[in-house]
């Protein structure tokens, strides 16, 4: 099943999976361990279909996988399975790579274990072109508030990696790595363009330094 390349090679339907915290950028990749059955199930439906899911946060974020009808943010990230292990015990690893977003259209009755929804991703042509716009962003400023929120935080960097990255990847790495909330990763997952993606992660970073530096502690 080769990658959807255009809005019209998509699914209208997709299997949802209410993750919290759990940030998923098109053009980007993310490893996940699945045990709960409801899930395994989901996976392995996948696998014998279009192998794609559909990652999106539920508002509540008090449970990581909440049950039931839960509300969910309105904005998720279809994920195509490019690699998969069986485990022990009905587990699961697999990655998923980020194909396009979507919106959760309408929920749908479903005789699976999982949600199910029609979805829109008529907003979101752009995502097959996920550094588009890049060349606008200011790289010198990111790596430069990067730096001191690496530092400010004790995260170990390979900067010479970094370097070598395109100014697109950075962003979206930084973005799915940083230690941020739900609320903040489903800022940087609806962010319209890089350039705004760009504006949000540096400002995240910047606020929570200033709070540091003023002894604001967040609840």
């Amino acid at each position: 099943m080769r990658r959807p390349a255009s809005i019209s090679e998509l699914p209208d339907m997709l299997a949802l999976f209410p993750l919290s915290r759990a940030l998923l950028l098109p053009g980007t990749h993310r490893p996940l361990n699945v045990f709960e059955p409801r899930f395994v199930a989901m996976v392995d439906d996948a696998l014998a279909g279009n192998r794609m899911i559909g990652l999106i946060q539920p508002r509540d974020t008090a449970e990581e996988a909440p049950r039931g009808q839960v509300p969910l943010e309105k904005i998720g990230c279809i994920g195509r399975i490019t690699h998969f292990e069986e485990q022990a015990e009905n587990r699961y690893f697999i990655i998923l790579e980020g194909v396009c977003r979507f919106a959760p259209a309408e929920e749908l009755t479903a005789a699976t274990p999982y949600r199910q929804a029609r979805i829109d991703t008529s907003a979101f042509s752009a995502d097959f072109s996920p550094y588009l716009g890049e060349e606008a962003v200011d790289r010198q400023r990111l790596t430069t508030v990067l730096r001191s929120y690496a530092e400010f935080a004790q995260i170990e960097v390979d900067w010479e990696e970094i370097e070598e990255m395109s100014t697109g990847e950075l962003i979206n790495l930084a973005a799915m790595l940083g230690p941020y909330g739900p609320l903040e990763k489903q800022a940087l997952l609806e962010a319209k363009t890089l350039v705004e993606r760009a504006e949000t992660l540096m400002a995240l970073a910047e606020m929570e330094m200033a709070r540091a530096r003023s002894g604001v502690v967040l609840q």
